[in-house]
């Protein structure tokens, strides 16, 4: 080895640590805090144990580009062409140590760069013989002929040093914008997409100077939402992330257990109550309400309508959602919000207010104003729908909470109602037949963390850590999916037929044979004959005695004449159609097996097997899905391509990166959950994968290649009020 480098770590701050005594404890406590908070580690070689990183990346020695040779670097620093050469860096600072010559093999020079403020010379201080000895280096170990690679972040150095011009920060200043509105409760934490929110909502307040509103502000929402508020009064603000879905998935509907991952992008949504006199109207509800003083008024807008071809805006009479001095069914109300194509996103939103009428009694005197900026993906089966509905619901039940804070705190977070509620705006009023899943992970998720869940009908049994070696990927298949639509609302009716007769069946052979059994036998098939849930069926079960029994299809009409009703509140069986009962039913037996398993090698010994395992448990629940007619060219093509990855002869030698793929959500298109080892090269392949299938298909996305990078935002909806004086 003719060049080698030893790096001893050290600070300031280690030595007021030490100086501490005994408080030292919190000190590092503290200082470990605060590094938790960085999205990810860059990590060189030779490093010490370093826990409080959650994203590590592991990068080999980077060095500055060349500006003289070998040669001439030994020659300015006066060692032979023969001699090996050791460099001893102690952070810049006076190491303390003696070093003796005898210390040093024959032939070797060591280079102390250590000796701080003793040396005095500039030309070759111990920061200019660290550089070039480093250059040296790098000269001694590059293939001939090949040009240094330096990464691109590693320039933002040279901007430090003065020697690149940077680029303007878009970064959000959280001291200039808090200084835009006062928070009268809860805590924002930071968050960058909290703060730009808060920003825009200050920034709202532009109607007094109307040649300063920007061209995009000229939008008709953005218009909208500049008159849509009363900078004199409070103003609710609640952020709810998307969600990965791991393993678990469809399952949740027949009480599986599932692993949810929140992920960084999330729904902000600001709700403002206010009485109806003092509210601001929009023309054409002025011009409705011309004879009609004091009605309260529900107005919302939604930021990104452009996107997905719907209406920008929506506004509707309170009252309407009154049938004489009883709230209005979920069904009217489901038909209301259908009329209109491009309103019926308003359902997610408003669908909340009637559900707390018609569960908790809560009456609306007031207006409400609401103001939605989500970033979470539409129809990519992040659970868009779901964020919006626990923001929703966050801040309008903090609006309207009795003893506000206190009780909004134990609501919102711990009351299974909330999560609930939130569930039957999805499946009640918009008309998705959804499980609560969902819901729960958006409005209990936290960083870093799976959230743990029997969905029977929802108990958070725990949060997983995802071990620092293994990283999860939320890839866009470029195909819109719904659960709304006819594939998974047929799966799930399948589902609820195979559950139905399989309790029949088992009911059956109980009053056949029950003199024939041993009692241990009559009790589990007087478990199967009232099966609440599809999933506490085992597989052995399902095997030794139901699969052959049940039909790989069946006619709806056949069906109901047979069992009369599949038991199911949230989905209607169509006579006329046929509904694949086998595969259906088969999913979440086996699924909620898989799921156990998945969560149980979490905790193993990190190998090259525990990958491997997790990625095949992923692949099977992938082509369970396919069976029951929920795949897509689109989520197949990536599972393939992450097939071929791992079984390439290059990821093999490398001791495997990419390690197992699956279909989320409900299915028939969406986003494709990707597990691998947390390296360098996983995200370079993640990255390969990206263009490979671009070439395929023309489109592709990565979602969140640090996925879960922010915890949940409010425990409680934050509460503001806005100085729009200092905006003019």
């Amino acid at each position: 080895m003719p060049f080698s480098t030893v790096s001893v770590g050290t600070s300031y701050t280690q030595e007021y640590v030490m100086a501490a005594g005994y408080d030292h404890r919190s000190i590092v406590w503290q200082i470990a805090e605060d590094y938790s908070h960085c999205e990810f580690l860059i990590r060189l070689p030779g490093y010490c144990p370093m826990p409080a990183f959650r994203d590590v990346i592991d990068v080999p020695l980077v060095v500055r580009r060349l500006h003289r040779s070998r040669s001439e670097v030994r020659k300015e620093l006066g060692i032979g062409e023969d001699v090996k050469v050791v460099v001893f860096n102690f952070g810049g600072q006076p190491a303390g140590w003696k070093l003796k010559q005898e210390y040093l093999p024959d032939g070797w020079l060591c280079l102390d760069t250590a000796i701080g403020k003793n040396y005095a010379s500039d030309k070759l201080s111990g920061a200019r013989r660290l550089r070039d000895a480093i250059v040296l280096g790098y000269q001694l170990q590059r293939s001939p002929g090949r040009d240094a690679d330096i990464p691109e972040w590693y320039t933002v150095v040279e901007t430090e040093l003065g020697l690149r011009t940077s680029l303007p920060s878009v970064e959000v200043n959280a001291k200039s914008c808090i200084e835009e509105f006062e928070i009268l409760h809860g805590d924002h934490q930071g968050l960058p997409d909290t703060l730009r929110f808060l920003k825009s909502l200050a920034k709202l307040d532009t109607e007094h100077e109307p040649e300063k509103i920007s061209k995009k502000l000229k939008m008709r929402e953005r218009l909208a939402a500049a008159g849509l508020f009363n900078w004199e009064e409070e103003i609710f603000v609640a952020r709810a992330p998307g969600r990965l879905d791991v393993m678990g998935g469809i399952a949740d509907y027949s009480g599986s257990l599932v692993l949810q991952l929140p992920i960084r992008e999330a729904c902000h949504v600001a709700v403002q109550r206010i009485h109806p006199s003092k509210q601001t109207l929009w023309k054409h509800a002025q011009a409705r309400h011309h004879e009609r003083e004091c009605t309260p008024i529900l107005e919302i807008v939604s930021y990104g309508s452009e996107l997905s071809n719907r209406g920008p805006t929506f506004d509707m009479d309170i009252i309407d959602f009154m049938d004489g001095d009883q709230p209005v069914s979920y069904e009217k109300a489901n038909l209301y919000f259908a009329k209109d194509p491009s309103q019926k996103w308003a359902a997610y939103v408003a669908g909340t207010i009637l559900v707390l009428m018609t569960e908790l009694g809560v009456r609306f005197n007031d207006s409400i104003s609401i103001l939605v900026s989500s970033a979470v993906p539409e129809g990519k089966g992040v659970s868009s729908s779901a964020a919006l509905e626990v923001a929703t619901m966050s801040a309008i039940s903090a609006a309207y909470a009795r003893k506000r804070f206190q009780n909004v705190t134990a609501y919102v977070v711990h009351s299974d109602c909330f999560k609930h509620q939130c569930e039957a705006v999805e499946n009640h009023i918009v008309g998705a037949p959804c499980g609560v899943m969902d819901q729960m992970t958006s409005a209990c998720g936290e960083a870093h963390e799976l959230l743990a869940m029997v969905c029977q009908p929802a108990e958070i049994i725990g949060h997983v850590k995802v071990p620092t070696h293994i990283r999860f990927w939320g890839i866009d298949s470029g195909i819109r999916h719904s659960i709304g639509g006819a594939d998974y609302g047929s799966v799930r009716i399948g589902t609820f037929m195979g559950r139905k007769m399989i309790k029949s069946m088992a009911s059956a052979q109980l009053s056949r044979t029950c003199n024939d059994f041993e009692e241990d036998g009559v009790e589990l098939l007087e478990a199967e004959a009232s099966l609440e849930y599809l999933c506490n069926l085992p597989p052995h079960r399902y095997e030794a005695t139901y699969v052959k029994r049940l039909p790989e299809t069946l006619l709806g009409e056949k069906f109901l004449n047979q069992y009369d009703d599949h038991n199911d509140s949230v989905t209607v069986i169509d006579p006329k159609r046929n509904y694949g009962v086998r595969a259906s039913a088969r999913h979440p037996i086996y699924e909620t097996f898989r799921v156990k398993a998945f969560k149980a090698l979490l905790t193993a010994d990190s190998s090259n097997e525990q990958l491997s395992s997790l990625g095949e448990l992923m692949y099977q629940c992938h082509y369970s899905y396919e069976a029951c007619g929920l795949g897509s060219d689109g989520t197949d093509r990536l599972v393939r391509l992450v097939q071929e990855m791992q079984n390439s002869k290059l990821s093999k030698s490398e001791n495997g990166t990419l390690f197992g793929a699956k279909i989320t959500g409900g299915g028939s298109g969406g986003s494709v959950c990707v597990i691998g080892r947390n390296c360098l090269r996983s995200s370079e392949q993640i990255l390969e994968y990206d263009c490979l299938q671009q070439d395929e298909m023309g489109y592709n996305k990565i979602y969140n290649r640090t996925l879960c990078l922010y915890p949940r935002s409010f425990k409680v909806p934050l509460v503001i009020k806005v100085y729009g004086w200092k905006l003019k």
